[in-house]
């Protein structure tokens, strides 16, 4: 009878309920999974990657259960040799994050998805995606005002790109530390664009400026539609040799769509390469979210510089809108500025729905699309250039 008490004792004390009474942080950042998990079920908030987060932050913070050992990882080069010899299946998963693997390979599924024409049509827009971008630079300087170091400064700015793709990777090379902050950051405004943008949008434009209806864009051939990734990659890549990763892939996506002879690969990688690499992301991230490495104060810095980097990226969009509609005596609605970030097509969908409360005969979505297409483009050079010189 006491070998069978000391068999039960002996389970209690190293049952995952006992860690959590030893620990009470465990049992936070399970509640913290479970509501991030509401989100995406619920209210679906960019679930088919925050969901996989979230469960991966629910298995990361069993007590017990090692799901993930960071340690093998915190030389900034994955230990092959411990993962192959004591590693489990989050820890080979981590592996494509660490090495930069699944971002490209998203970003080649994007390309697949990606209409370039309405950025072809009007190159104007590509400037509006580029005054997007400055949310990140700002947002740099003020992190580094908070006291982070410059390379974790970059990754809290790349959030202002509205790119969670591209948030994990610079992340991933810069400041592997924050990936989890960084990543539910990203994700939860990408999400919440239709509720942070348009009283951005209406504070800084007149009810004469959102009803502005902007004309027809021309029609763009297939052989501009074939030319455009071929010779972005280029220059992106000879001027931003750091880029020319995750913008190669993205125009090898777009030209395997466009050229329309390889249909097969191409419904390949957007499709069920990319549904794999997404969920492949998704649990190791959330996996890297302990409760050691985000229940601290950084984590709500990292919040809160995210808000404000994604806020200034969409009213520095606006703001160069407004100055296009002024030389063009009113020929351009500012509010396609504000999907100059690269929620694509959410941020696109958001001018279209604002510029309609003003006036129902205003169609700017295919307007709005140039902007956000370009967003893409300017958050992987801005991922280029912020690893060019913090890596």
């Amino acid at each position: 009878m006491q070998a069978f008490f000391e068999t039960i004792s002996s389970i209690v004390a190293d049952s995952g309920f006992m860690g959590l009474i030893n620990d009470y942080r465990y049992a936070i950042m399970l509640v913290v999974a479970c509501v991030l998990l509401y989100l995406a079920i619920v209210k679906q908030f960019e679930p088919l990657l925050l969901l996989p987060i979230a469960f991966g932050m629910l298995l990361a913070n069993l007590p017990g259960a090692g799901i993930i050992h960071m340690e093998y990882f915190a030389s900034g080069h994955p230990d092959f040799g411990q993962i192959i010899a004591n590693g489990g299946l989050a820890d080979m998963l981590y592996c494509g994050v660490k090495l930069g693997i699944y971002p490209p390979l998203i970003f080649l599924g994007i390309g697949t998805m990606t209409d370039f024409g309405p950025l072809i049509s009007n190159p104007k827009s590509l400037l509006l995606g580029a005054a997007a971008q400055f949310g990140i630079f700002a947002t740099y300087a003020g992190s580094i005002a908070l006291g982070f170091t410059p390379q974790q400064a970059g990754s809290i700015g790349i959030i202002g790109g509205a790119d969670g793709p591209t948030a994990i990777f610079v992340t991933s090379k810069l400041a592997p530390e924050l990936l989890g902050a960084i990543a539910v950051a990203a994700y939860s405004y990408m999400a919440l664009v239709p509720i942070i943008q348009p009283p951005i949008m209406k504070a800084l434009t007149t009810k004469k400026e959102r009803a502005i209806v902007m004309t027809q864009l021309r029609t763009v051939s297939k052989t501009e539609k074939i030319i455009f990734p071929i010779m972005c990659t280029l220059l992106v890549s000879l001027i931003l040799p750091s880029s020319a990763v995750l913008v190669g892939m993205l125009m090898l996506g777009n030209l395997m769509k466009e050229s329309g002879v390889v249909e097969r690969i191409n419904k390949t990688a957007g499709n069920e390469l990319m549904n794999i690499i997404t969920i492949f992301l998704g649990i190791s991230v959330g996996c890297t979210t302990s409760a050691d490495s985000f229940l601290n104060w950084n984590t709500l810095k990292i919040l809160g510089l995210g808000l404000i980097a994604f806020c200034f990226g969409t009213a520095c969009g606006v703001l160069l809108g407004k100055v296009m509609c002024w030389l063009t005596k009113g020929k351009v609605n500012p509010l396609i500025g504000a999907a100059g970030v690269s929620a694509v097509p959410m941020a696109a969908r958001v001018a279209q729905k604002v510029g309609q409360e003003e006036n129902p005969q205003n169609f700017l979505l295919m307007h709005a699309m140039g902007p956000n297409v370009a967003g893409v483009i300017g958050s992987a050079v801005a991922a280029g250039i912020l690893i060019n010189i913090l890596g």
